[in-house]
């Protein structure tokens, strides 16, 4: 089974500021979601077996959080989406180029220097595909980020055509998927599918 968390609240995320790749903890509140997130795993019987997550810290922290005992591994391609030049924006006065993208991310192309998401689908979809052998047979988490996880929950939905990019992902929010016979389902809220 295949259990894909977004990481807890930031400050910069109390901020509205694009957090993407900078390193920031998570806030007094972030860390009290990821042990809500542990504890609505435990009330569900779910044991992590082994935990992919981003090398950011407050991907790791909210891991360590859920599944302190489990196996972890970091890997490069749970990082967040590469905002370049916006990186640290403020999200209540956006780039009109910026506000433009957000409107529509299906048809307007992300703004120069900033990671194209077709870019973030393959990245995801190249690391689900390494896993997908490993998830037949025990849980995994994949601790990550908001845009990467609607990257890998769009890889996993063929037919959402872009569905994903505009739907808000909360912190701690966590989809499900199974993967039986070697296909991944189309993932659920975790509360909603278990």
């Amino acid at each position: 089974m295949l259990y894909i968390i977004r990481h807890g609240q930031t400050e910069l995320n109390t901020k509205m500021l694009m957090q993407g790749r900078s390193d920031h903890p998570l806030n007094e509140t972030g860390l009290a979601q990821a042990e809500e997130a542990a504890g609505r795993f435990a009330a569900m019987g779910v044991k992590i077996d082994k935990v992919y997550s981003s090398p950011l810290i407050r991907a790791l922290q909210t891991a360590k959080a859920i599944a302190p005992e489990a196996e972890l591994v970091i890997d490069d391609r749970l990082i967040e989406m590469d905002y370049g030049p916006y990186e640290g924006m403020d999200l209540k006065n956006p780039a009109p180029e910026v506000l433009d993208f957000f409107k529509d991310f299906v048809n307007v192309p992300a703004p120069e220097g900033m990671e194209p998401l077709p870019d973030v689908v393959e990245r995801l979809g190249v690391f689900l595909e390494e896993i997908r052998e490993e998830a037949k047979d025990i849980n995994i988490l994949i601790s990550t980020h908001a845009i990467a996880m609607k990257g890998a929950l769009e890889y996993l939905t063929p037919d959402s055509h872009g569905s994903y990019w505009s739907k808000y992902i909360g912190n701690c929010e966590v989809y499900v998927a199974e993967a039986d016979n070697g296909d991944f389902s189309v993932p659920v809220r975790f509360e909603d599918g278990e």
